[in-house]
C-alpha cells in the first residue's frame, strides 16, 4: 500500500504492511517458516551485516511474516517502525534495553499488571537497573521522582487490572521537560481505542498475545517507535547517540535518523537477547488484527452494559470501569480513549476473598484463566494469581485487593454473560 496514512483504521488493520506474495500471488501473508535466507553474493551478505542494506539474514533478527506484522502495528499506532518479539514481558525489556545502563532507573505507575510490577521490582535489578513506583494521578510526585539517572517513564494507557485511564498527555509533558522518553503499554487499549504517540508518547509496547491477536492462541510482544525523540540531544542515551563498537563505530541516531531506535532493537536487541517472535505467531496475530476494530467495539459495548448492571447489584461493593459516569476517570476517557474505555475492569464482591473464590468456581461461560483480550469472557482473582507475588500494599495500589476479581469482557451475548454472573454471585454470597 502507498500513502497508508490516507486510509482509515478499518482498512489499515487489514492491509497495512501486506502485499501479495511476489512468488506465488498468495493474498494472505504466508508463514515464512525458514531459519535463514540465501544471499545474492558475498557483497550482498557483507552489506546486510554492516547495516548498509536492509534485508533478511537470519530469523532471529528478521523474518518476512514478522516484518509485515511490525509494519502493520507501527502503522496502526502512528509510529515509524516496530520490533516484534516473543512476549509482552520481552517487549518491556526490549524497550528498556537501549535506554538503560547500570545505576540507571525508571519511573513507573503503581497501577500496572502484577507481572510488570514484579519484573520492575526484582528482575531488572539483576541488570543494575531500578524502578520507582509513583501514583500517576499525582503529577507533582511523578516530577519529584525523576533524577539525573532516570532514563524513562512507564505506564499503561488502560491499566490492568482496574481499567484506570492514564493521562498520557500530562505524563508525556513531564517526560519531555525531563528530556526522557515516555513508554506506554497500550495492550489493554489497543490503537483502536488509544494512540499514545498522538498524545506525546515516545514508545509504545504491546503484549500482542491479548487483543491484537484476540483468540488466545499465541504469545507475542511488540515495541513501536514514534521516531520523534532526539536521542542525541544529551548524553543520556549513548547506545543510540555514541559509536557502537560491534558495528565499527556506527552511530545509530546519526546513521538511521528517526529509525535509530527501531534499527537498534533489531541489530542489537534481537541479535543479543534473542527474544524472537516466531513466524507462525506473527501469522495468527496478523489474522487477529484484521478484525480488531470490530472486536473492540463489541468488547466496549458489552463491558459498558455489564459494568452498569454490576454497579447496581447489592452483592457488589464497587466496579472500577472507567466507562461508568461514577468513575473518577470517566471524564478522562473522552480525551485518552475516545472510542471507549475498553473491556477490562474489576469489581469487588461482598464477602471478600472467599466470596471471590466461590464466584470464580461457579461461573459457566466465563473462563478462569490468566489472560485477557480474548473473544471469550475471562475472569481471574488477581490477589491469588497474577498479583500473588506482590505485597498487600502493592496489591491494593494496583487495584487487585483480596476482595476483587478482574474480568475481561468478551464478544458473547451480553445478556448471557449477565445471567452467568448473576447465578455465580448468588452462589458466592449466599
Amino acid at each position: 500500500m502507498t500513502n497508508e496514512t490516507d486510509y482509515g483504521f478499518d482498512t489499515l488493520q487489514i492491509h497495512a504492511g501486506a502485499r501479495p506474495d511476489p512468488a506465488t500471488g498468495a493474498r494472505q501473508t504466508p508463514i515464512y517458516q525458514t531459519t535463514a535466507y540465501v544471499f545474492r553474493d558475498a557483497d550482498h551478505a557483507a552489506a546486510l551485516f554492516n547495516l548498509q542494506e536492509v534485508g533478511f539474514i537470519y530469523s532471529r533478527l528478521t523474518n518476512p511474516t514478522v516484518a509485515v506484522l511490525q509494519e502493520r502495528i507501527a502503522t496502526l499506532e502512528g509510529g515509524v517502525g516496530a520490533v516484534c518479539c516473543s512476549s509482552g514481558h520481552a517487549a518491556q525489556i526490549m524497550a528498556l534495553f537501549p535506554l538503560m545502563g547500570p545505576g540507571k532507573n525508571i519511573i513507573a505507575s503503581t497501577r500496572l499488571y502484577g507481572g510488570t510490577v514484579t519484573q520492575f521490582s526484582h528482575t531488572i535489578k539483576r541488570f543494575g537497573w531500578s524502578c520507582t513506583f509513583v501514583d500517576f494521578d499525582d503529577l507533582d510526585a511523578v516530577k519529584a521522582a525523576i533524577n539525573d539517572d532516570t532514563r524513562a517513564i512507564f505506564g499503561e494507557a488502560i491499566a490492568n487490572p482496574g481499567g484506570y485511564i492514564m493521562d498520557v498527555r500530562a505524563i508525556a509533558d513531564i517526560a519531555d521537560e525531563a528530556g526522557i522518553p515516555l513508554i506506554v503499554d497500550n495492550t489493554t487499549a489497543t490503537p483502536f481505542l488509544c494512540r499514545p504517540i498522538d498524545l506525546g508518547a515516545t514508545l509504545v509496547v504491546h503484549s500482542t498475545t491479548k487483543y491484537l491477536t484476540g483468540n488466545g492462541t499465541v504469545t507475542g510482544g511488540c515495541v513501536v517507535d514514534s521516531g520523534k525523540f532526539d536521542w542525541s540531544a544529551n548524553d543520556k542515551f549513548p547506545s543510540l547517540s555514541q559509536p557502537e563498537p560491534a558495528y565499527h563505530g556506527l552511530k545509530f541516531h546519526e546513521t538511521f535518523g528517526n529509525l535509530a531506535y527501531t534499527f537498534h532493537g533489531i541489530a542489537i536487541g534481537l541479535r543479543d537477547l534473542g527474544m524472537t517472535m516466531n513466524p507462525q505467531a506473527a501469522h495468527y496475530t496478523l489474522m487477529g488484527t484484521e478484525t480488531l476494530s470490530l472486536r473492540m467495539e463489541r468488547h466496549v459495548e458489552n463491558a459498558e452494559k455489564i459494568a452498569a448492571w454490576l454497579e447496581k447489584d447489592e452483592r457488589v461493593d464497587f466496579v472500577t470501569y472507567a466507562g461508568l459516569k461514577s468513575s473518577p476517570y470517566f471524564e478522562r476517557v473522552a480525551k485518552v480513549c475516545p472510542r471507549g474505555a475498553g473491556g477490562l475492569f474489576t469489581f469487588a464482591v461482598k464477602g471478600g476473598y472467599d466470596a471471590c473464590v466461590k464466584l470464580v468456581n461457579a461461573l459457566e461461560i466465563f473462563s478462569h484463566v490468566a489472560n485477557l483480550g480474548d473473544t471469550r469472557s475471562l475472569i481471574i482473582h488477581s490477589a491469588s494469581t497474577t498479583h500473588r507475588q506482590l505485597s498487600a500494599e502493592q496489591q491494593e495500589a494496583a487495584g487487585a485487593g483480596p476482595g476483587v476479581v478482574r474480568v475481561s469482557i468478551g464478544t458473547e451475548d451480553a445478556d448471557d454473560l449477565i445471567a452467568d454472573l448473576d447465578q455465580a454471585l448468588s452462589k458466592a454470597t449466599s
